[in-house]
């Protein structure tokens, strides 16, 4: 149905991460695909927001900041 976002989850075998985004409309599709074959991505990237967070203010933050694009 129009306006409506659905969400398909699939896990199994030794996928360590496999995400795509749809984006349909009638007649075409664009695919966004993000493919990780180890978890030490994950890991890093867990790493460098905890490293980030050390030094800040309580409060809420995103990965925009600790990445560094709230600019």
């Amino acid at each position: 149905p129009p306006k409506q976002i659905g969400v398909h989850a699939l896990r199994g075998g030794d996928v360590v991460g496999d995400h795509t985004v749809f984006f349909l409309t009638d007649g075409e599709r664009v695919e966004l695909t993000h493919k990780a074959s180890s978890r030490m991505t994950f890991a890093q990237g867990a790493l460098r927001a905890a490293s980030y967070l050390a030094g800040q203010k309580p409060g809420i933050y995103t990965m925009k900041d600790v990445l560094g694009l709230n600019v």
